[in-house]
């Protein structure tokens, strides 16, 4: 059994979803990862992480659309705002998602379904950088 871990930095441009599921296949590929599995940390309080569709883009629209009307920016209801209106409605969003995913790892590839990716959820308005904390543990391929 090996262990590979990473830090990824990734730039946003604001609220969306961020297909990582090409930057995972490539990294699974550099460390050789043959079968285990892979975890995906996010340690953002208003960011998170999504298995989901990755073929049609009205599967996201429809999810960020679902969060807009369930938790929306500036509730009068909120207290917490010390980042403007989008600061507790992203913290909200964050706690009804996840900040990680164990996927297993099968012959050197992200054990995925047909249609599925990984994604970061920014629940942020604005731009902003954010951390993804990567780790494979398992069989490696013999080079």
């Amino acid at each position: 059994m090996k262990q590979h871990s990473s830090v990824w930095q990734m730039d946003n441009g604001g609220r969306g979803l961020y297909d990582l599921t090409p930057k995972l296949q490539e990294w699974l590929e550099e460390v050789c990862a043959g079968e285990g599995w892979v975890n995906l940390f996010v340690p953002h309080t208003s960011a998170s992480l999504l298995l989901q569709e990755n073929a049609d883009p009205d599967v996201q629209r429809d999810i960020l659309d679902y969060f807009a009307r369930m938790v929306p920016d500036g509730d009068p209801g909120f207290r917490h705002r010390n980042e403007g209106p989008d600061d507790m409605s992203a913290h909200l969003r964050s706690a009804l998602t996840q900040n990680s995913l164990i996927i297993p790892v099968r012959e050197g590839r992200a054990g995925l379904g047909g249609w599925q990716g990984v994604f970061l959820f920014e629940h942020r308005v604005r731009p902003v950088s954010r951390r993804v904390l990567v780790s494979f543990q398992g069989v490696v391929k013999e080079v």
